[in-house]
């Protein structure tokens, strides 16, 4: 492994492990006759401490996956464990059953109907969470939203293009969203990114990742000729602007490695949390790269 810039230098203290996490279950919306649920996962605070917390949307192509796939509980529960509060939420599956999926015989008109109405599903959890932030004891200056594959391009394009995905919606402007957390996600288009939009971000991907680009590139790497052919902007892409706009990021980048970064890469949480929590802190600026070779290690 080779770390560019210079690590982080925060500690990071796990809460005892033995602490008891609850699980409790909510609807925060009902869609297209679709009972919305979301998870959240937390440990007693008999202090009643205003805690961070995360929202995490789960991958599979728009057309599966669930709040409680094992990744995503193992990820909650580890969240809830670092005195985080842990949300997991369903969304609509807008692909699922339809002959084309999500690839590259699915339409260009129809991916964008999927990215728009993903960000507002996302955005609808967000605000159910923060319209109960009493009671779930969230800080609401601490929101961080998350996801994978799917679920990393619902949150990113619900977080940097809220401006152009929502121009004339106004019940989520009171709502700040201090951090993104991307495995294996992409954009619609990075110059959409404002500089008020560019929110500090950790992202992990593969430079080989055939289904969502590094960089930029063909979703799926679609021939032009293919219905489903649209470019999108990867995180070394959206590092490149949240840079240009300085803001704070994370990038890991894994050699040669290809869509199974999508999946949470646990052994990295403590740098994660060391992130976030140096945000928190106040602290102005960070950004750092982090190339990993799998094969040599």
């Amino acid at each position: 492994m080779k770390k560019l810039l210079v690590p982080l230098c925060l500690l990071l203290v796990f809460p005892l492990l033995s602490q008891e996490i609850q699980k409790s279950t909510h609807q925060y919306a009902e869609k297209d006759g679709q009972q919305l649920e979301l998870d959240v996962y937390q440990t007693d605070n008999p202090e009643k401490l205003s805690r961070p917390v995360l929202v995490w949307v789960h991958g599979g192509g728009f057309s599966g996956g669930k709040r409680d796939n094992g990744m995503e509980v193992r990820l909650m529960e580890a969240v809830a464990k670092q005195g985080y509060v842990g949300v997991s939420i369903t969304y609509r599956l807008l692909r699922k059953g339809e002959k084309t999926g999500f690839s590259c015989d699915c339409p260009r008109s129809d991916k964008i109907k999927v990215f728009k109405e993903s960000a507002y599903d996302t955005w609808d959890a967000i605000h159910y969470i923060y319209s109960q932030k009493e009671k779930f004891q969230i800080d609401p200056a601490k929101i961080i939203v998350g996801g994978s594959s799917a679920g990393a391009e619902a949150i990113l394009n619900a977080v940097y293009l809220k401006d152009w995905l929502f121009e004339t919606e106004s019940k989520y402007d009171d709502i700040q969203i201090a951090g993104v957390w991307s495995q294996a996600g992409a954009i619609v288009d990075e110059r959409y990114i404002s500089a008020h939009r560019a929110v500090p971000g950790v992202f992990f991907h593969g430079t080989k990742d055939n289904l969502v680009p590094y960089a930029t590139a063909p979703h799926h790497y679609c021939d032009p000729a293919r219905a489903g052919y649209i470019w999108l902007d990867g995180s070394a892409t959206i590092t490149k602007k949240l840079k240009e706009h300085q803001s704070s990021y994370l990038l890991y980048t894994y050699l040669a490695a290809k869509h199974e970064i999508a999946g949470v890469q646990f052994e990295e949480l403590p740098v994660v949390f060391d992130f976030f929590e140096a945000l928190f802190s106040g602290k102005k600026l960070i950004q750092q790269e982090v190339i990993i070779d799998k094969a040599k290690n």
